[in-house]
């Protein structure tokens, strides 16, 4: 992995299934990281050292996600990494069938609070000159299923505002990327899918990984890309 000795890197939901695996790959790299959560407890919430911050945070807020990236700068200076991890599914009806609760909940969930953090997050690396922002689609975003038309236009437009921060932060070294990941092996999707083949699935290391590579000085030609890890069973 690259050495990110002295970098800074934000993860947004660091305590899920993915969450988890990715901290730890940037914990590997060297750099500074911040794992905030509105998931985390209080107890350690605040809990900090040298080289890493945890603290919770509601992002689905701009204020919230404002306050955690405010917190991070204030501790160490800068951020260099944002990786956005919040986002989750629900479905399991046509679109006909879906109603406004289900639309709000996708659209909050996995694309506003993406937003509040672009929102938060850019003007800092636009100062400084540089920065990555690094955010987890879905396969369905480009390759719609049946019963989960909402989820996946979450998704796609995610990617979208993805691709457009790309584009207009281009010129102050900024690049944006998304991962569109198939079924990751999680302990979640492990108890709502019990008799599916794991193996045929995504690891979430593999996924840390190309996120890693992605917020090193190697990939700073890799702008706007949408990035399929769809799994053994593609």
């Amino acid at each position: 992995m690259p050495a990110m000795q002295n970098k800074v890197v934000l993860i947004t939901g660091a305590t899920g299934g993915l969450g988890t695996s990715v901290t730890a790959a940037f914990q590997k790299t060297g750099a500074r990281v911040a794992a905030v959560d509105r998931a985390l407890p209080k107890e350690t919430s605040a809990e900090t050292s040298e080289r890493f911050a945890s603290f919770a945070a509601d992002l689905s807020t701009l204020e919230g996600a404002r306050g955690a990236v405010a917190a991070l700068v204030s501790r160490w200076g800068r951020v260099d990494v944002m990786v956005h991890l919040i986002g989750g599914f629900a479905g399991g009806q046509s679109v006909a069938d879906s109603d406004d609760a289900l639309f709000d909940r996708m659209i909050n969930l996995n694309l506003r609070t993406a937003f509040y953090m672009f929102r938060a997050t850019v003007p800092h690396m636009r100062a400084q000159g540089h920065g990555r922002l690094l955010a987890i689609g879905s396969r369905v975003a480009v390759e719609p299923s049946p019963a989960s038309g909402i989820y996946a236009a979450s998704k796609a437009a995610l990617v979208s505002l993805v691709r457009t921060v790309a584009a207009e932060n281009a010129d102050r070294g900024i690049t944006a990327n998304a991962i569109l990941p198939g079924t990751m092996d999680t302990p979640a999707n492990r108890v709502s899918m019990p008799s599916a083949d794991f193996s045929q699935w995504v690891p979430p290391s593999q996924v840390a990984t190309l996120l890693v590579y992605l917020a090193g000085d190697d990939a700073s030609a890799v702008n706007g890309a949408v990035i399929p890890i769809y799994g053994g069973g593609a």
